[in-house]
């Protein structure tokens, strides 16, 4: 099984990858929303099709109290836009706090400022997949 993680945000989408055996994951990029969303969406689609991913893991934006708040709709609304496009699997995964865990990588890593703007929504997505991996593979031992 293959999976593509998604961290979704108002302006990026970080974009994460499975190996084959899903034990690691790698970052692939960032997408930024485009006025369109058809460019958006097409550009995710590619993705998914040219890794031949079975699942797409999302963050799930809660609030750090485990509450429900307004961006899990906006992603929600998201997932199902692109549902219409790509029939795949879609698991939604607890995000809390990846990208405060993914800022303390990269300044820990010394990253400029500029360059870990570029980089976090994809490490962010990195995180989510790997976690969600930990996860599938805790609930199987």
């Amino acid at each position: 099984m293959k999976a593509i993680g998604l961290d979704v945000g108002e302006k990026r989408i970080g974009i994460a990858k499975s190996d084959g055996l899903n034990i690691t994951a790698q970052g692939v990029g960032v997408i930024y929303m485009k006025n369109k969303r058809e460019k958006t969406f097409q550009a995710i689609k590619e993705i998914i099709e040219t890794e031949k991913a079975d699942v797409l893991v999302v963050g799930f934006p809660k609030n750090l109290n485990g509450t429900i708040g307004p961006q899990v709709k906006k992603v929600q609304d998201f997932v199902a836009e692109l549902q219409d496009l790509v029939d795949i699997d879609v698991e939604y995964f607890d995000e809390r706090l990846t990208t405060v865990s993914a800022r303390r990588a990269l300044l820990e890593g010394d990253v400029s400022r500029k360059k870990r703007k570029m980089v976090i929504d994809e490490l962010a997505a990195v995180i989510i997949l790997q976690s969600w991996m930990d996860f599938k593979k805790g609930s199987r031992d």
